[in-house]
């Protein structure tokens, strides 16, 4: 079953916005998840990176993220579907998923976004890249342009996409 993890955000000053993500400093993302058999929530956050594979048991598949539910004994899987999108000025206040899983036997129902994101100036095209969302707003001064940047109004969903 397809998922997406969606983002609403006000742009101001800045478009681009997407994780710091590469082999060398993987983007983790960290979600609350839930057994589609028997609807057991794990009890803590799980993380998953697009450059780390697990091999699925008994099969020879293998999957970003594998997880055996407790309860049910059910082994689940969720792999990314591609890499994650840009969330741009023109997307400011509106929802846009910005990266999809492919999501077998579980559900991701809630997000906590850590780690750094990367946008630029639209003004100039400057890079800001330790952007920290997890206050749900972030604030910074362009030097080059004059003017203050930020990213406010930070929602995040999980939809099915």
């Amino acid at each position: 079953m397809p998922l997406a993890l969606a983002l609403s955000a006000e742009l101001t000053g800045v478009t681009d916005l997407e994780p710091v993500d590469s082999p060398e400093t993987p983007y983790v993302y960290s979600f609350k998840v839930e057994c589609t058999s028997c609807r057991e929530t794990h009890p803590n956050f799980v993380d998953l990176t697009a450059y780390e594979m697990h091999d699925l048991s008994g099969s020879r598949g293998e999957a970003n993220f594998v997880w055996r539910c407790r309860s049910c004994r059910r082994e689940s899987s969720a792999s990314f579907k591609g890499k994650p999108v840009q969330y741009t000025i023109e997307d400011s206040g509106k929802w846009k998923n910005v990266v999809e899983f492919d999501v077998r036997g579980l559900e991701f129902t809630e997000f906590k976004v850590e780690g750094a994101w990367s946008c630029k100036s639209t003004a100039n095209g400057a890079k800001f890249e330790d952007v920290d969302l997890s206050q749900g707003e972030w604030f910074d001064y362009d030097e080059k342009a004059g003017e203050e940047v930020m990213i406010t109004d930070v929602k995040w969903q999980i939809r099915r996409s």
